[in-house]
């Protein structure tokens, strides 16, 4: 993991108000990070902290209002719609809810397929490669023949997974991709998409609020405080030792199974936020 994949250089991005006399709202306040090939890096932050539309700008699915976004060299920051049909072999997504992103009224076979065929695969090819990412993905060949109402929520998000995975891609941007589902099913998914990298060598930029989730798939974490990166470091010294007060507060949020643990979490966070008030920084 060293070669440079992405670079996002002081991203600031602003939405507009509704309203004439209303000023747009900036949401993201000159946002740095970095992604190498093959690597995970996790970005965590609480509901509005502007970590998915981190994700969207470099999607192409939101417009920034200054910096840049660098895909192996290239500027893509204001990439039109042609630039970005060619990145989507590149760059794919998986989405939080397995149960809007797929097609209701295609077979997961024809979902598989589009991709493939869009980029000038044969039929007999497209349907070879469906096979082998439905195994790929764990389902079985005859999934290909039924339609994505036919299956769990844990089985629809492998096939959104598969889709991402159909270009054979560099980077998938997975945003709050387990999120929708239960804990047995999240941790399925998330051993799934550990192994899909191990053998594909794909980067992920896993947008999540849960640290115990990121920590699970993470090589790095970036955390992400009302559109200001505010820590940055190896999976496990941002979730065992964290140093900013917001990640600190993040970590005991986290809940665990023993009470008296998790009785001790509280009074610590409690303490932090006390400490916050008394600085004037915002709490969580």
């Amino acid at each position: 993991m060293t070669a440079s994949l992405l670079e996002v250089e002081d991203l600031r991005l602003s939405y507009r108000g509704r309203g004439l006399r209303v000023r747009p709202k900036e949401v993201l306040h000159g946002v740095s990070l970095t992604l190498a090939e093959g690597e995970a890096l996790g970005l965590v932050g609480e509901s509005g902290s502007g970590k998915t539309t981190i994700g969207r700008a470099i999607l192409g699915l939101a417009r920034p209002s200054a910096g840049r976004i660098v895909w192996n060299g290239q500027n893509i920051t204001y990439a039109d719609r042609k630039e970005r049909r060619l990145l989507a072999r590149d760059i794919q997504v998986v989405f939080q809810d397995p149960y809007t992103s797929l097609n209701p009224s295609l077979t997961i076979g024809d979902i598989l397929t589009e991709p493939l065929v869009a980029r000038g695969a044969k039929s007999a090819d497209a349907r070879r490669t469906v096979g082998a990412l439905l195994d790929q993905v764990g389902l079985p060949s005859d999934a290909s023949e039924r339609l994505p109402r036919e299956f769990s929520g844990g089985q629809r998000q492998r096939v959104a997974i598969a889709r991402a995975l159909a270009p054979e891609p560099k980077l998938i941007v997975c945003d709050e991709p387990v999120s929708a589902l239960d804990l047995s099913t999240q941790a399925r998914v998330m051993d799934l998409l550990i192994d899909i990298q191990r053998r594909t060598g794909v980067a992920y930029l896993f947008i999540s609020h849960d640290l115990s989730v990121v920590r699970h798939i993470s090589h790095r974490v970036a955390v992400l405080h009302q559109g200001e990166l505010v820590e940055t470091g190896t999976a496990d010294q941002v979730t065992s030792r964290p140093e900013h007060p917001y990640t600190q507060r993040l970590v005991l949020s986290s809940p665990v199974a023993d009470p008296v643990e998790q009785e001790k979490r509280r009074n610590a966070r409690a303490q932090l936020l006390a400490a916050a008030g008394q600085s004037g920084s915002p709490s969580l």
